[in-house]
């Protein structure tokens, strides 16, 4: 399901995989970096949404894969954005390969903690595009310290809790869900 991208091999020659000495929590909750992606998120109180979507499109398994794997996690607020209707539709099981390109926007198939995303931005002069594995194309930039990404439709999630650790990647926890190209929300 998952395919490797061009950022993906450019991430793995380049970027920095040293281990955080310090991992965030999210939502208060500790995240250990031996454990998974899925398993951490599971436990963080503000991610419930997150997880609730990722099962009923059928990533959990993927998510406690090897990896490596950047996410970009949006928060059970960034999924309030979302008008309810819309929530419980998208999350019906006959939209799975909907949900699932919307949750594959918010991947990439290699581990990239902040400082190697802010090097790539200062690299390509202040903007870098960020393939994801549904198929989306976000961009990434700087605006002061804060690390924003621009989906295809201009909506912008800015990370919020960066470089959280984990066995199989990193996770940076976003204010906002990610869309495909011409979806609202």
């Amino acid at each position: 399901m998952f395919k490797t991208t061009a950022l993906a091999a450019a991430l793995a020659t380049t970027a920095t995989f040293a281990p955080a000495q310090y991992n965030p929590t999210v939502g208060g909750a500790p995240m250990m970096a031996d454990k998974t992606i899925a398993e951490n998120a599971s436990a963080a109180p503000n991610l419930t949404t997150l997880v609730a979507a990722v099962k009923a499109a059928g990533m959990a398994e993927t998510l406690m894969g090897n990896g490596p794997f950047t996410v970009f996690a949006p928060t059970d607020a960034a999924f309030g954005m979302i008008s309810e209707a819309s929530l419980t539709q998208l999350m019906d099981e006959r939209n799975v390969a909907q949900l699932q390109q919307i949750l594959g926007c918010h991947v990439v198939a290699a581990e990239a903690f902040s400082t190697d995303i802010a090097g790539m931005i200062a690299d390509d002069g202040g903007m870098h595009a960020v393939p994801t594995v549904g198929g989306c194309e976000l961009q990434a930039y700087m605006e002061g310290d804060a690390l924003k990404l621009k989906d295809e439709n201009g909506r912008v999630a800015t990370v919020t809790t960066a470089d959280v650790d984990q066995s199989n990647g990193v996770v940076h926890v976003i204010d906002r869900v990610i869309l495909p190209s011409g979806q609202a929300g």
